[in-house]
Protein backbone atom coordinates (compact mmCIF):
# COMPACT_ATOMS: atom_id res chain seq x y z
CA UNK A 1 0.00 0.00 0.00
CA UNK A 2 1.39 3.39 -1.03
CA UNK A 3 1.90 5.95 1.73
CA UNK A 4 1.00 9.61 1.53
CA UNK A 5 4.16 11.72 1.74
CA UNK A 6 2.58 15.18 1.63
CA UNK A 7 -0.49 17.07 0.38
CA UNK A 8 -1.24 20.04 -1.86
CA UNK A 9 -4.11 22.45 -1.23
CA UNK A 10 -6.59 22.85 -4.10
CA UNK A 11 -5.31 25.38 -6.62
CA UNK A 12 -1.61 24.75 -5.89
CA UNK A 13 -1.36 21.24 -7.32
CA UNK A 14 1.42 20.17 -9.63
CA UNK A 15 1.07 16.97 -11.61
CA UNK A 16 -1.71 14.77 -12.89
CA UNK A 17 -4.21 12.91 -10.71
CA UNK A 18 -3.84 9.11 -10.66
CA UNK A 19 -6.76 8.39 -8.33
CA UNK A 20 -9.60 9.83 -6.27
CA UNK A 21 -11.05 9.35 -2.80
CA UNK A 22 -14.61 10.58 -2.09
CA UNK A 23 -15.31 11.68 1.49
CA UNK A 24 -18.02 13.55 3.41
CA UNK A 25 -17.17 16.75 5.28
CA UNK A 26 -16.68 14.88 8.57
CA UNK A 27 -14.54 12.20 6.89
CA UNK A 28 -12.20 14.87 5.45
CA UNK A 29 -10.81 15.71 8.90
CA UNK A 30 -7.88 13.29 8.91
CA UNK A 31 -4.55 12.48 10.49
CA UNK A 32 -3.99 8.73 10.16
CA UNK A 33 -6.20 6.45 8.10
CA UNK A 34 -6.20 3.91 5.28
CA UNK A 35 -8.21 5.49 2.48
CA UNK A 36 -10.11 3.44 -0.10
CA UNK A 37 -9.82 4.91 -3.59
CA UNK A 38 -12.63 5.02 -6.14
CA UNK A 39 -10.78 2.42 -8.28
CA UNK A 40 -10.68 -0.03 -5.33
CA UNK A 41 -7.06 0.59 -4.36
CA UNK A 42 -5.93 1.98 -1.00
CA UNK A 43 -3.38 4.45 0.31
CA UNK A 44 -2.15 5.08 3.86
CA UNK A 45 -2.38 8.60 5.24
CA UNK A 46 -0.18 9.28 8.29
CA UNK A 47 0.34 12.99 9.07
CA UNK A 48 1.94 14.67 12.09
CA UNK A 49 -1.29 16.51 12.87
CA UNK A 50 -4.90 16.41 11.72
CA UNK A 51 -5.88 18.35 8.62
CA UNK A 52 -9.35 19.36 7.41
CA UNK A 53 -9.11 18.64 3.69
CA UNK A 54 -11.17 20.45 1.07
CA UNK A 55 -12.56 19.04 -2.12
CA UNK A 56 -9.81 19.39 -4.71
CA UNK A 57 -6.90 18.99 -2.29
CA UNK A 58 -4.41 16.36 -3.42
CA UNK A 59 -2.49 13.74 -1.49
CA UNK A 60 1.06 13.23 -2.77
CA UNK A 61 2.20 9.60 -2.58
CA UNK A 62 5.76 8.35 -2.02
CA UNK A 63 6.02 7.45 -5.71
CA UNK A 64 4.96 11.00 -6.74
CA UNK A 65 1.42 10.10 -7.82
CA UNK A 66 -1.42 12.34 -6.68
CA UNK A 67 -4.79 11.35 -5.23
CA UNK A 68 -7.55 13.96 -5.42
CA UNK A 69 -9.94 14.40 -2.51
CA UNK A 70 -13.55 14.78 -3.71
CA UNK A 71 -16.43 16.01 -1.54
CA UNK A 72 -19.20 13.40 -1.34
CA UNK A 73 -22.85 14.28 -1.85
CA UNK A 74 -24.53 14.91 1.52
CA UNK A 75 -28.07 15.60 2.74
CA UNK A 76 -28.16 19.35 3.29
CA UNK A 77 -30.49 22.27 3.84
CA UNK A 78 -30.26 25.04 1.25
CA UNK A 79 -31.08 28.29 3.03
CA UNK A 80 -32.27 31.22 0.93
CA UNK A 81 -32.56 34.70 2.48
CA UNK A 82 -34.90 37.58 1.64
CA UNK A 83 -31.91 39.80 0.73
CA UNK A 84 -28.17 40.25 1.37
CA UNK A 85 -28.59 41.68 4.88
CA UNK A 86 -30.81 38.72 5.79
CA UNK A 87 -28.09 36.35 4.49
CA UNK A 88 -25.59 37.97 6.87
CA UNK A 89 -28.04 37.68 9.79
CA UNK A 90 -28.68 33.99 9.03
CA UNK A 91 -24.93 33.32 8.77
CA UNK A 92 -24.44 34.99 12.15
CA UNK A 93 -27.08 32.77 13.79
CA UNK A 94 -25.52 29.62 12.29
CA UNK A 95 -22.01 30.69 13.29
CA UNK A 96 -23.19 31.43 16.82
CA UNK A 97 -24.18 27.76 17.00
CA UNK A 98 -20.81 26.60 15.60
CA UNK A 99 -22.46 24.92 12.60
CA UNK A 100 -20.26 24.16 9.60
CA UNK A 101 -21.78 26.30 6.85
CA UNK A 102 -21.09 26.69 3.15
CA UNK A 103 -21.78 30.37 2.50
CA UNK A 104 -22.35 31.43 -1.08
CA UNK A 105 -23.77 34.50 -2.76
CA UNK A 106 -27.52 34.12 -2.27
CA UNK A 107 -27.56 30.95 -0.18
CA UNK A 108 -26.09 28.97 2.72
CA UNK A 109 -25.78 25.18 2.96
CA UNK A 110 -25.77 23.27 6.27
CA UNK A 111 -26.14 19.63 7.24
CA UNK A 112 -29.78 18.73 7.90
CA UNK A 113 -30.97 19.25 11.47
CA UNK A 114 -34.69 19.65 12.23
CA UNK A 115 -34.08 22.03 15.17
CA UNK A 116 -31.96 24.32 13.00
CA UNK A 117 -34.59 24.14 10.25
CA UNK A 118 -37.24 25.41 12.66
CA UNK A 119 -34.94 28.24 13.83
CA UNK A 120 -34.24 29.27 10.22
CA UNK A 121 -37.93 29.22 9.28
CA UNK A 122 -38.66 31.32 12.37
CA UNK A 123 -36.05 33.82 11.15
CA UNK A 124 -37.87 34.10 7.80
CA UNK A 125 -35.53 31.98 5.65
CA UNK A 126 -36.62 29.69 2.85
CA UNK A 127 -35.28 26.19 3.65
CA UNK A 128 -35.13 23.40 1.05
CA UNK A 129 -33.69 19.87 1.26
CA UNK A 130 -30.88 19.24 -1.27
CA UNK A 131 -28.25 16.56 -1.86
CA UNK A 132 -24.90 17.88 -3.09
CA UNK A 133 -21.22 18.12 -2.11
CA UNK A 134 -20.63 20.09 1.10
CA UNK A 135 -17.64 22.40 1.48
CA UNK A 136 -18.15 24.59 4.55
CA UNK A 137 -16.10 27.71 5.17
CA UNK A 138 -12.86 26.80 6.91
CA UNK A 139 -12.62 28.47 10.30
CA UNK A 140 -9.69 30.57 11.44
CA UNK A 141 -8.33 27.53 13.28
CA UNK A 142 -9.46 24.84 10.80
CA UNK A 143 -6.33 22.69 11.10
CA UNK A 144 -6.59 22.48 14.86
CA UNK A 145 -10.03 23.53 15.97
CA UNK A 146 -12.71 22.80 13.33
CA UNK A 147 -13.47 19.14 13.93
CA UNK A 148 -17.16 19.18 13.12
CA UNK A 149 -17.67 17.93 16.68
CA UNK A 150 -20.64 18.30 18.98
CA UNK A 151 -20.39 20.76 21.84
CA UNK A 152 -22.79 18.85 24.06
CA UNK A 153 -21.68 17.80 27.50
CA UNK A 154 -18.04 18.85 27.48
CA UNK A 155 -15.76 21.77 28.20
CA UNK A 156 -13.54 22.15 25.15
CA UNK A 157 -11.08 24.72 26.48
CA UNK A 158 -11.69 27.72 24.25
CA UNK A 159 -13.51 31.00 24.79
CA UNK A 160 -16.61 32.21 23.02
CA UNK A 161 -18.37 34.51 25.45
CA UNK A 162 -17.00 37.01 27.97
CA UNK A 163 -19.51 35.98 30.63
CA UNK A 164 -18.68 32.25 30.74
CA UNK A 165 -22.02 30.48 31.20
CA UNK A 166 -24.53 30.91 28.42
CA UNK A 167 -27.12 29.10 26.40
CA UNK A 168 -26.75 29.80 22.67
CA UNK A 169 -26.66 26.20 21.47
CA UNK A 170 -30.07 25.13 22.71
CA UNK A 171 -28.36 23.46 25.68
CA UNK A 172 -26.46 24.86 28.64
CA UNK A 173 -22.75 24.47 29.32
CA UNK A 174 -19.79 26.46 30.55
CA UNK A 175 -16.79 27.70 28.53
CA UNK A 176 -13.70 28.33 30.64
Amino acid sequence: MQKVKNYEPAGTETGAVSGRVTLTHDQRHLRRKALKLSDGGSVMLDLKEAVLFASGDRLVLENGERIEIVAADEELFEIRPRDNLHLIELAWHLGNRHLPSQIEEGRILVLRDHVIRQMLLGLGAEVKEVVEPFQPVRGAYHSHDDHGHSHEGHDHGHHHHPHGDHDHHGHHHHHD
